[in-house]
């Protein structure tokens, strides 16, 4: 199959360097020449965006040009900016207001050590970022500009992985700007959070959200031709450790066969539709004989969002989430906490979902199985079988607040179940949440947190922090620092925040 594009190569976030025409050219020249050595070095640090470096800004005009042209070109993901000189601010005014590009501010300088010995007036008048960085941070904080600040030398480790972050937050920003998610079927009857104001993320995030007749997806399913599906077929033997019951000959092959139908009919009704993301319930299955198990999952593997029962937030994550993961180890899928182990001192939860988790999150072979299911009133679906692989990972969800939305973000441990789980028919995943079970519980429904989640093994919280901050979202983050005293407090105070800031 296609996959839809996750990769970053096609982003790149432009370096833009203030100073002034005070110095002199002589000045000038260097200041270009160690910017353009500063974007070397961030190039050699293996950075999954590439950087631009861009001239040397010295007036209001250029400077503002500059905003605008970075909006303009839809490959421009963001903008670095560093005040190698002194760059007065009000220079900035007009630029940083037109700006609609997430931004970076880089405190740094092109010496790690001081020359001690050497240094004379000229030296200070060239590397003045010290001071000059002050004057930008204090209109970009005049001017309520988002944006993430960095400071340290581009040799050092940390900055690097503080840039990569915001990296990956802007391209995760930039999937869902303009991202169509297809709704087959409306929401789960009588369900409260998967519900949202489809206009407002339309108008906060970009994303365009939809409703399809499921019968419109019947009609593609049943239309698609045998000799494809026999090549898809192939490809599952090969992949999967296929039940004998599904394989050629066996008593179920037809089933396995409609699950290929139902992959090759959604993925031709999502790529002729310009589909990032689709939703489906189980409520709504029209003509369909299955629940789409299987094939939501590859579809998922191949970079596309995905929500169940009509829950078009979480399959926006689902697609953000894929792509500010690209190219890491781990992956990101639709998840649901279902069930606690409890026993002191090894609290645990086990999350699953009823066919539909990503096998991006496993690095062993999934099992292709057949097993009833006992919702939807349709034939028994195909789907694939696997435990999550261990590792750190971040769980987080999205809910509408009425007047604004939340995510809500819980760092976990995934770890292996303590036994085996022959009779649990889904794939699954278990995992220790920071900073407890009961603390992380406790916080999660006092933020009104969704059921659904994405589930990523392959980002972490300064991503999603990162994400949060430039799509002008409210961030809840449950960490090994979080008490729930203070997480109550921060609730109540984001209120207060968010209601006065909406009226401001």
């Amino acid at each position: 199959m296609s996959p839809l594009d996750t990769s970053l190569e096609p982003y790149e976030v432009w370096f833009l360097t203030g100073s002034q025409n005070l110095y002199g050219e002589d000045t000038l020249r260097q200041v270009a020449e160690q910017s353009q050595a500063i974007v070397g070095m961030l190039e050699s640090a293996g950075l999954p965006v590439r950087i631009a470096w861009k001239p040397t800004l010295t007036d209001a005009g250029s400077i503002r040009t500059a905003a605008l042209e970075a909006n303009a070109d839809p490959r421009v993901i963001g903008v670095i900016a560093w005040m190698h000189t002194f760059s007065p601010a009000k220079m900035w005014i007009s630029g940083l207001d037109a700006l609609r590009k997430p931004l970076l501010h880089l405190h740094t300088q092109i010496n790690v050590a001081l020359p001690w010995g050497e240094i004379d007036f000229d030296f200070m008048n060239l590397n003045q970022a010290a001071h000059g960085d002050r004057e930008f941070g204090y209109i970009a904080t005049r001017l309520d500009v988002p944006r993430k600040t960095v400071v340290g030398h581009v040799s050092a480790p940390e900055v690097i992985g503080q840039i990569e972050s915001w990296q990956r937050a802007c391209a995760g920003r930039a999937a869902i700007q303009d991202l169509r998610i297809a709704r087959f079927g409306d929401n789960m009857r009588n369900v409260a959070v998967t519900e949202g104001d489809k206009t407002e993320a339309e108008l906060q995030f970009g994303v365009s959200v939809n409703s399809w007749g499921v019968n419109d997806l019947v009609a593609v399913v049943d239309a698609q031709p045998d000799d494809a599906v026999d090549k898809l077929v192939a490809e599952y033997e090969e992949l999967y450790d296929v039940a004998p019951e599904l394989r050629r000959g066996g008593g179920r092959h037809e089933s396995l066969r409609y699950g290929a139908r139902q992959e090759l009919g959604l993925l031709q009704f999502m790529e002729e539709g310009g589909f990032g993301a689709f939703t489906t319930n189980f409520e709504d299955l029209g003509g369909l004989r299955q629940l789409p198990g299987l094939a939501v999952q590859r579809l998922m593997s191949h970079g596309y969002g995905f929500g169940a029962e009509g829950d078009w937030k979480t399959a926006m994550l689902v697609r953000a989430a894929k792509v500010m993961g690209a190219g890491l180890p781990g992956g990101a899928s639709l998840m649901e906490d279902y069930t606690y182990h409890l026993v002191p001192g090894e609290e645990k939860i086990l999350g699953a979902h009823m066919l539909e988790i990503c096998p991006s999150l496993t690095t062993r072979k999934p099992s292709l199985e057949i097993h009833p299911l006992g919702i939807g009133d349709r034939e028994d679906p195909v789907r694939l079988v696997f435990d999550t692989d261990p590792g750190p990972g971040v769980v987080v969800a999205m809910s509408d607040m009425r007047d604004r939305f939340r995510l809500t973000a819980n760092i976990v441990d995934v770890v292996p179940p303590d036994a085996p789980l022959p009779h649990l028919p889904v794939a699954r995943a278990v995992w220790q949440p920071q900073p407890d079970l009961a603390t992380s519980a406790a916080a999660w429904l006092t933020a009104g947190a969704a059921h659904h989640t994405v589930l990523s093994t392959a980002i972490g919280a300064d991503v999603v922090t990162d994400f949060a901050e430039m799509a002008g979202v409210e961030l809840l983050l449950i960490d090994s620092a979080t008490t729930l005293r203070a997480f109550q407090r921060e609730v109540r105070w984001n209120a207060a925040y968010y209601r006065l800031a909406s009226k401001l």
